[in-house]
């Protein structure tokens, strides 16, 4: 049985300074053995830490449309951010990957995706996060729940950690897989665990992304 947290980031983030090893050590240390590594606009931690994990890591990326996040999941290369909606679905389709949409309907995020254009694409989605640990309310998890129910959409978690600490804060109780497909049955099949992070931890990953700013 796996312990999945489906939505992880590393230094590769702008605003994240969590080295790859320390994703290792904190996901050994509270039991997590199968992750999703989403950086902001890049799969290059994920695809390195795919390497040197003694667990699945699934090589994943947020991509920032106009209307929002899109994560694309089982990549093999980056997709730029900037994209419109259209082409970044079909960028994560051409690399035969999973759409999947991060902490939707959360209005307190500027990268939340458009609540009103999701029923458009709604066809096209493979996953809807439906607990975030970073949401700040039930609201949008209630919210994705209800969609993914609707739709008939496999439903996920993740901690959307910025920090070690935050990590394992969400997972999915899963069978084991081989590829994309059987990851997505036993997705469907597994059970949600989680509990919401401390909203100070927000402050944290604003500080890092403004140094890392002023850094560059």
């Amino acid at each position: 049985m796996l312990r999945a947290d489906l939505h992880i980031h590393t230094r590769y983030s702008m605003d994240c300074n969590t080295p790859l090893d320390k994703v290792i050590s904190r996901c050994l240390k509270t039991g997590i053995n199968c992750i999703a590594i989403a950086d902001h606009s890049t799969t290059e931690g994920a695809l390195k830490l795919q390497q040197l994990a003694p667990f699945p890591v699934i090589v994943a990326e947020e991509i920032l449309t106009p209307h929002g996040e899109i994560m694309g999941m089982f990549l093999q290369e980056t997709i730029p951010s900037g994209l419109s909606v259209e082409q970044t679905l079909l960028r994560i389709k051409e690399q035969d990957g999973l759409v999947c949409i991060p902490h939707p309907f959360d209005r307190i995020r500027h990268s939340g995706f458009d609540g009103n254009l999701i029923e458009t694409i709604a066809g096209q989605i493979d996953i809807i996060e439906v607990f975030n640990s970073r949401s700040l309310t039930h609201q949008p998890s209630d919210t994705a729940r209800s969609f993914a129910e609707k739709h008939g959409i496999a439903q996920s978690a993740g901690s959307d950690a910025h920090t070690a600490g935050e990590i394992g804060m969400a997972c999915v109780e899963m069978l084991e897989f081989n590829g994309r497909d059987e990851f997505l049955q036993a997705l469907s099949q597994g059970t949600i665990c989680g509990q919401r992070s401390n909203p100070i931890i927000h402050v944290a990953s604003t500080m890092t992304k403004l140094k890392n700013k002023l850094a560059r």
